[in-house]
């Protein structure tokens, strides 16, 4: 099988394509938008911007399954004067411009790695692959409309399409929210969490690696939405303390009432980082569990200490 990698230098793209040409699970060609390549000579790269009129030719010669990465990705001080508009060039429009390529190519099945925030932000029960989409910001609406579009193209050509929803990633070089709560609990500094009582899904990049894998092979992931997840939610103390242990430090847990920091959120203009820390959004992995077979490689508290090490 021969497979193409989009956003293969990103977070989640080279532990997939290291672990993809390692165990020998498919011949990879990898699109980057820089020409320098780190990739091993016999992996095929192909620097390309992506925008929707890019001709995907070349990079399609020969290809069976799609895994499409590469995005515009959230941000949390989006200065675009736009955004929505932005977020559907790159994320909508240009992702279906792949696909109708892919699919007069004879491509067999295009995995598009989605985000859980289709479904929405926040939730008092685990959100389920089949609720009705809920997205807020305009990159979850953008990965939404590339869903739906995916879907036409798939019931027009017969092209199989997987659509993975994953909360957020850890792992070795993650940035964000959960760097700098690994910063914070490296300086050891005082964290006025331990009073929360908030549940999250995460997902470590290890086991969205591993999904992935199987949703490219599966024969029954064709036409199926899966919400990732490491199969045990944890509280932010929970994860701080998952972090500190990673880091082989204490961690400095201080009771205080979670609506004092929400206010002091709110004052300093911090609200949507509070929500992401602090909030609960859980994620029911049972779908991919029952037609996949699929159970996460690693727990918890592995993905933490290799993503701190």
């Amino acid at each position: 099988m021969r497979c193409l990698v989009t956003g293969a230098a990103g977070f989640v793209g080279a532990p997939l394509v290291e672990r993809l040409y390692r165990e020998r699970i498919c011949d990879v060609a990898v699109t980057t938008r820089s020409p320098i390549s780190a990739f091993p000579p016999d992996i095929r790269h192909f620097p390309i911007e992506i925008t929707e009129k890019t001709d995907w030719t070349a990079a399609l010669e020969g290809v069976d399954a799609i895994v499409h990465l590469a995005a515009r990705v959230h941000m949390m001080n989006d200065r675009s004067a736009d955004p929505l508009a932005d977020f559907r060039r790159v994320n909508t429009a240009s992702t279906l411009n792949l696909a109708e390529q892919a699919a007069r190519a004879g491509v067999k099945r295009f995995v598009f790695i989605s985000t859980i925030k289709v479904n929405g932000e926040e939730n008092d029960r685990p959100f389920r692959h089949d609720d009705a989409p809920k997205p807020i910001d305009p990159y979850g609406i953008s990965k939404m409309e590339s869903e739906i579009g995916l879907r036409e193209i798939a019931a027009r050509t017969g092209m199989e399409v997987v659509v993975i929803r994953p909360p957020l990633v850890y792992g070795p070089g993650a940035r964000g929210n959960f760097a700098l709560l690994v910063a914070l609990v490296r300086k050891k500094l005082p964290l006025p969490f331990a009073s929360l009582k908030n549940h999250r899904t995460l997902v470590a990049v290890q086991n969205l690696v591993d999904l992935i894998i199987t949703c490219m092979q599966h024969p029954a992931a064709a036409g199926e939405t899966f919400l990732a997840g490491d199969g045990e939610d944890l509280s932010t103390p929970a994860l701080i303390e998952g972090i500190a242990a990673g880091l082989g430090v204490r961690p400095a847990l201080l009771p205080f009432p979670p609506s004092l920091i929400h206010m002091a959120a709110r004052i300093t203009g911090k609200e949507a980082v509070y929500q992401r820390l602090c909030g609960s959004l859980q994620v029911d992995i049972s779908h991919a569990r029952d037609v996949l077979g699929w159970s996460p490689i690693v727990t918890p508290r592995e993905g933490l200490r290799l993503a701190v090490k």
